[in-house]
């Protein structure tokens, strides 16, 4: 389990080089397709700071302790899977808004937040990074999003081994919601909260499904329809698509990188 609440993951050549915000920005907008997607937020560059950029700092949501270890590691910009603006939130900037903000602002960092298009990424997603580390062979899209994916285990397994293997991977006990002695060979899963696409994937047929959250009616669903729930922690599943993307325009443009761990329980 982490046993502190910053974790740092170095990357790549710290300020061999540099390059403009601009063209980081239109280059990634294009790579995840954002126009694709309606989504809960602004996906795309949300904070501007420096023009130029020579160090990235990627998490998994922009909190202020991430926004202080990003000043302390000097970053240009900040690449987060949850950012600002949501839908539904006050559009005042006061208190803890004020203080993230002016955070970035005194300090000339940008912030760059990709959500629905970081999930649904074929490479640099959090699907695709969540199997690659729970050796999970995608097979196709959950749904017509294209959000969740439908796969298999290269070997069959018990849900409760499969469980403990998904602990191991991710360094946090998951809550496994038993279908029954039904043995887990075909699986899908969907980062974060998405616990809703449950129903979709019972009608996959598969013999469990993964996700960040689970709700009260899930745990229904899965005794009465026979089919596993694993709620394997929201944060812990989305951990992978900032770190892949930023390892991959660190590599791009060859810039300075840290990915930095600020655990959620959650």
């Amino acid at each position: 389990m982490f046993t502190q609440e910053v974790r740092f993951r170095q990357f790549g050549c710290y300020y061999a080089t540099m390059t403009t915000l601009n063209e980081i920005v239109e280059y990634t907008d294009t790579l995840l397709q954002v126009s694709q997607y309606k989504d809960y937020c602004p996906n795309g560059l949300q904070i501007e700071g420096s023009a130029e950029v020579k160090k990235i700092i990627s998490g998994v949501t922009a909190s202020q302790a991430l926004l202080d270890a990003a000043v302390m590691a000097q970053a240009d910009l900040v690449l987060v899977h949850h950012g600002y603006f949501w839908q539904g939130e006050k559009s005042v900037i006061t208190g803890m808004r004020k203080r993230r903000i002016n955070t970035l602002l005194s300090n000339d960092i940008s912030l760059l937040a990709y959500h629905l298009p970081l999930d649904a990424h074929p490479e640099y997603g959090n699907n695709a990074g969540l199997a690659a580390k729970l050796g999970l062979e995608s097979t196709g899209a959950l749904n017509q999003e294209g959000i969740g994916q439908v796969g298999k285990l290269k070997n069959s397994s018990s849900a409760q081994d499969f469980a403990r293997h998904i602990e191991q991977v991710l360094e946090r006990e998951p809550t496994l919601i038993s279908g029954g002695d039904r043995p887990v060979r075909s699986v899908a899963w969907c980062t974060g909260a998405a616990q809703s696409y449950f129903e979709q994937a019972i009608e996959k047929g598969v013999d469990a499904y993964i996700s960040g959250e689970i709700s009260e009616q899930t745990v229904h669903l899965a005794r009465e329809n026979g089919v596993h729930y694993i709620a394997a922690g929201h944060h812990a599943t989305e951990r992978y698509g900032v770190q892949l993307l930023g390892e991959h325009l660190a590599q791009k443009y060859t810039l300075g990188y840290e990915f930095i761990d600020i655990d959620n329980p959650i």
